[in-house]
């Protein structure tokens, strides 16, 4: 079985609750507190592409715009964006292989746990 990784800020409610659902099911991931470990551009890019989904659909529109960050739909840049300001990052993001999902609801991990 695949590592199962957690993208988590522990001061998210949904985030608790995502590790909590995880950790209930009997598995122990790995903690990324991103905040704190703000991934590089080719670890991000290797997560969206795991999430298929569009970059721009891992930002926080609010915090993006609190932040007056440029708009752009350049990938590239966007993902540049996200490693130098974490905090426009949805979360929590987790990985199992070569599934990953967002939590939001935390019951979404159950898809790929």
């Amino acid at each position: 079985m695949a590592r199962v990784t957690i993208y988590h800020n522990p001061r998210c409610a949904k985030s608790r609750a995502t590790l909590a659902l995880i950790r209930k099911k009997g598995i122990e991931p790995e903690v990324v507190e991103y905040l704190e470990t703000p991934l590089d551009v080719l670890s991000l890019r290797k997560v969206v592409n795991t999430l298929g989904i569009p970059v721009a659909a891992i930002v926080r529109t609010k915090e993006y715009k609190e932040l007056n960050l440029p708009q752009t739909s350049d990938e590239s840049t966007m993902l540049e964006l996200i490693c130098k300001h974490p905090q426009i990052m949805q979360r929590p993001i987790v990985v199992n292989g070569k599934n990953a999902c967002i939590g939001r609801p935390p019951e979404n991990v159950l898809d790929i746990i």
